[in-house]
């Protein structure tokens, strides 16, 4: 789910960046003043409260920073721990290289090899490979298995567990979904084939060397805030207001905290054929190439590589990035392998938002050497108002039903049955909308799942405009039912 919907009403506040603490000697377009300066004038355009932001080029950190505020109120720096959702997928498939080029486990081995507690209801996931799991084709998908609806678990072998009764969308290998288990899975795979826990096997083979000292990986969505992480943001009316993450397990596909200064250690090592800044070798530059590298086997996993997306800049220059949504956060990281830059932006604001993709997108735009599109502050308001004055359109045309539900009952003992039922039609469209606004969504987003409640964090207004329109067409509709099933005043008997 990548685009911006609209997502409740505090002050923006002001943005105040945090100067990176390794001097940049390298060259380009990417330095840090056109950083700030891009950045600034975002924050400046649209809601989005605050972010933090993380170049790089070849071995070198060009700048880390943070800008605005948090919910807390308090100044963003390149320190300040920050969710990043499913750009965690990314540091998953490198811990279970990390195993490949340890000898304890094949990418294409399956999965049951290594894990005899996975099963499903589906005998052919017998057959289901590590990389399969990787590239999202193991035939697991939301559509069989509604994910941010599930009870949520307590460590990586219930979220395994979960999956025992569930059914495949399609033969491992055939297809590709995008759904979060799969990672869950690999990441418990990662827990029994190494004899450790998954934190502790990521903080000893990779956050350690690379120092990354301030990033953990955590089970669920609460955790994600016990690590530090202030409460993010929806935004609705030009205004972006903190609330509650919606509960969810996270571990192995969502559940990495982190910092900017954490993250550019991150990108160094994965544009550097694995190794850090100070020589640190956490992969082979073989295993780098593998995880940048999109499946792309028979027209399946175009751009599907393992915790990666093969993509193009702007430009048409190779480009290899992953994005991390939560409905009050978000986080995008990308690799220009031509010009050497590894970008990273963590915002908080949600799904509704997009705010570190499109603030992503423009730092690619500025080291392509071109410009940034406008923030879409102003688009998504001027959306949210007219979404307002339809609320109060089916509020008035509702008490204008009631009011002539007489008069319209009188006409329906008038009329064939069959014309009252195709005049109800659009009413009951509108009622079905309100009740499965997540279905239409799922639709909208190859067939991804969200729960009726969550879908408020996507689109706020919009969801609360069907919510209104469908109360205000089942009010007038049981107005009706009653003045056709009661006799008119003609017909009633008279006094004996």
């Amino acid at each position: 789910m990548a685009p911006s919907l609209l997502s409740v009403g505090l002050v923006l506040l002001s943005a105040v960046p945090a100067s990176a603490d390794v001097e940049p000697t390298v060259s380009g377009p990417l330095t840090p003043q056109a950083v700030d300066a891009y950045v600034h004038d975002y924050l400046d355009s649209s809601p989005l409260p605050g972010a933090t932001v993380a170049i790089t080029r070849g071995t070198e950190v060009v700048h880390t920073a943070g800008y605005g505020a948090d919910s807390r109120g308090e100044p963003m720096t390149d320190d300040t721990p920050m969710g990043v959702a499913s750009v965690s997928k990314s540091f998953t498939a490198l811990a279970v290289l990390q195993l490949v080029e340890d000898g304890g486990v094949a990418l294409d081995d399956p999965v049951v090899d290594h894990l005899p507690e996975f099963s499903t209801a589906d005998p052919r996931s017998a057959d289901i490979t590590v990389r399969q799991l990787l590239t999202h084709t193991s035939g697991m998908a939301d559509s069989t298995f509604e994910e941010k609806g599930a009870p949520v678990s307590d460590d990586l072998a219930g979220a395994v567990a979960r999956l025992a009764d569930v059914e495949l969308a399609a033969a491992p290998g055939t297809e590709e979904h995008y759904h979060n288990p799969n990672y869950q899975v690999a990441a418990r795979l990662v827990e029994v084939v190494s004899g450790r826990p998954f934190g502790e096997f990521l903080d000893e083979r990779t956050f350690t060397p690379l120092g990354m000292d301030d990033t953990v990986t955590v089970d669920s969505a609460d955790e994600v805030f016990e690590a530090g992480v202030a409460r993010g943001h929806i935004t609705v009316l030009g205004r972006a207001v903190p609330i509650v993450e919606p509960e969810g397990y996270l571990n192995g596909s969502s559940g990495v905290v982190t910092t900017a200064a954490d993250m550019a250690r991150w990108l160094i090592a994965q544009n550097n054929g694995g190794t850090g800044a100070d020589g640190t070798r956490v992969l082979s530059e073989a295993g780098v190439a593998t995880a940048h590298t999109p499946l792309d086997e028979d027209g399946l996993g175009e751009t599907a590589a393992l915790g990666w997306r093969a993509r193009e800049s702007p430009s048409g220059a190779p480009m290899v990035a992953h994005g991390g949504i939560q409905f009050t956060y978000t986080a995008y990281q990308t690799l220009l392998p031509e010009s050497g830059y590894g970008i990273a932006v963590m915002a908080n604001t949600g799904l509704g938002s997009s705010d570190s993709y499109a603030l992503l997108s423009g730092l690619v735009a500025l080291a392509d050497g071109g410009e940034p599109d406008a923030p879409l502050g102003a688009v998504l308001l001027a959306v949210d108002l007219v979404l307002v004055a339809l609320m109060g359109l089916a509020g008035y045309l509702a008490y204008r039903g009631v009011r002539r539900a007489g008069t319209w009952a009188e006409a329906v003992r008038r009329r064939s049955w069959w014309r009252t039922a195709v005049r109800l039609l659009p009413g009951l469209a509108v009622i079905l909308t309100a009740v499965f606004p997540n279905r239409i969504l799922g639709l909208l987003s190859q067939n991804r799942h969200i729960t009726w409640e969550q879908t408020f964090y996507v689109i706020p207004t919009g969801f609360a405009l069907l919510v209104v329109a469908g109360l205000a067409v089942t009010v007038v509709y049981a107005v009706r039912a009653v003045c056709v099933l009661l006799p008119t005043a003609a017909e009633r008997p008279g006094p004996r």
